[in-house]
Parts: C-alpha cells; sequence; structure tokens
C-alpha cells in the first residue's frame, strides 16, 4: 500500500481536487504504532469527503467513456470468461443444493437493508473489497481461477435473485468500479430485466452485462423460478496516474470498519455452509 500510494505525488492529488489529506498521511503512516486507532477515523472523515471529488476525476480520466451501460466488446478479457460459462454454472449448481447455508445480501452487508430487507436475495461471496474469501474459493476452484483472471476484480459472488424479487432503484457508491453480470441461471429472459439510467435491458445464459452502477438502477425476477448471475465489481479503467490512485482509493475502503464487519459475518456464514457442504461430502 505504501509503495503503490508514494509512487503519487501529493501535489498531484491536489490539482486534482481531492480533500483527502487524512487519506494520504495515514498511508503514508502505514505500519507505524498507532494506525489502528487513526485508521477508522480516516476512513470515516477522508474517504467519506473524498467521493465526490474523486468520482469526478474518474470520468475525466475513464478510458471507455461514462455511458451506463457498456458494449462487452471493449472488454478483451470477457470472451474468455463466456467461454467458461458452463464451468462456473456446474459449480453454482453445487452451491444451491444447500440453501439453507447461503446468506441474505444483507446478512453481510447490513447497509443493503435500504434496499432490501427479506430472504429473497442471497449472496456467495469469492471476494469484498479485494478480500478473498479462501473457503468458497476453494470449493469453487473453476469460479475462482476465471475470477482471477478479470483485471481489476474487487468483488464477486452469486447473486440469486428468488421469484417475485424486486430490486428498488438505487445506486452505487463510487463510480471507481464497473458492475459485470454473467448470466448462469436465467428461467423466463422476458420477466427478468434490469434498467440502468432509463434503459432497460436483460440478461442471457453465458452472457455479459457491463454497466456503472454509479447510475440509478434497480433489477426484478418476476418468473417462477431463481435468477442468477455471477456478479463482479471491477476497476474502472482510468489512464495513469488517475487508475493508481482509483486503486488505492478502493483498496483504503476495504480496510473500513463496514467492510471488515462484513467480512466478519461472512466468516460465520462460512462456517454454517461448511457443516452443511461436508455433512454431504462425508
Amino acid at each position: 500500500m505504501k509503495v503503490l500510494f508514494d509512487n503519487v505525488p501529493t501535489t498531484y492529488l491536489k490539482k486534482l481536487g481531492l480533500k483527502c489529506g487524512a487519506v494520504i498521511f495515514s498511508l503514508r503512516g502505514a505500519g507505524k504504532p498507532d494506525m489502528p486507532g487513526v485508521l477508522p477515523r480516516v476512513l470515516k472523515s477522508g474517504l467519506k469527503s473524498s467521493v465526490g471529488a474523486m468520482e469526478a476525476v474518474n470520468r475525466r480520466f475513464s478510458r471507455v467513456g461514462t455511458k451506463a451501460i457498456f458494449d462487452p466488446g471493449e472488454f478483451p478479457w470477457i470472451p474468455a470468461v463466456e467461454s467458461e460459462w458452463r464451468s462456473i454454472r456446474a459449480e453454482l449448481d453445487a452451491v444451491l443444493k444447500y440453501p439453507n447455508g447461503i446468506p441474505n445480501f444483507q446478512d453481510i452487508s447490513v447497509e443493503q437493508k435500504s434496499i432490501t430487507n427479506d430472504d429473497n436475495w442471497k449472496t456467495f461471496f469469492f471476494y469484498g473489497y479485494g478480500i478473498r474469501n479462501d473457503f468458497n474459493c476453494e470449493i469453487c476452484p473453476s469460479t475462482a481461477r476465471i475470477l482471477a483472471q478479470i483485471p481489476g476484480m474487487k468483488t464477486a459472488f452469486f447473486s440469486i435473485l428468488f421469484p417475485g424479487k424486486r430490486i428498488p432503484s438505487h445506486r452505487g457508491p463510487y463510480n471507481g468500479v464497473l458492475r459485470y453480470h454473467l448470466g448462469l441461471i436465467v428461467p423466463e429472459p422476458e420477466r427478468c430485466g434490469i434498467i440502468v439510467d432509463g434503459s432497460r435491458t436483460r440478461w442471457q445464459e453465458g452472457k455479459s452485462l457491463v454497466f456503472d452502477d454509479s447510475f440509478q438502477h434497480e433489477a426484478w425476477n418476476e418468473s417462477d423460478e431463481i435468477r442468477v448471475v455471477l456478479f463482479v465489481d471491477f476497476l474502472r479503467p482510468l489512464r495513469m496516474p488517475v487508475a493508481q490512485i482509483n486503486k488505492m482509493f478502493v483498496t483504503v475502503a476495504g480496510m473500513s470498519d463496514f467492510i471488515q464487519a462484513g467480512m466478519k459475518r461472512q466468516q460465520k456464514w462460512n462456517a454454517a455452509f461448511a457443516e452443511l457442504y461436508n455433512q454431504h461430502q462425508n
């Protein structure tokens, strides 16, 4: 972290208009004895006050423009992922044998309670803000291998919408990442869909959807079966040195209290899933 950030002069950050002096100071002090006490305060104040300015910088330096929905052809790694979608689907099918061990999204990320508070949106996490969930990756080795090939991949999970589930309109917290969906189970495409910035689209099995989740978006499954996508957040392609700054920014977010708390909750669910899984392996 320190090496990564020290290559970007503080003066350059100031020219970009970023208000993250506390974050800058603390990153350069990484490893000092007082860091455990300083960092939570830094992340709460410094990052929150910097998001707006950083998003403006990202729009200015984006290598893929600032549209809401992207052509998958703009991302050279997508064909390789799509070519292995059936391997991912096979591992998903194995996971779905243990539904009682799969948490609701808000069970892991309590902030999601503003858009979901029932048992109809479940998640099986592989990564969260770059933090690897070793257990889930080990029981889905093909999926983990494929995810590792996605440039800038930070968060990844199986996103499972049950019949009748509707996710209301909302926006993501930061445009420094883009959202990738790979359709894995799409029972009735005409009854499952997503609207991003007013544009309606749908998933297809084995096909990709890329969008900027900092635009307002909503999704639904009005079919009689579950809908599942491989849900990935990856770093927005940016010109240097902003690409490096953005990488640091997202990494720091992963160190924040609410992300770390989510990882601890995930560990408890790992234990519950492992118990169910191991019972059927013996």
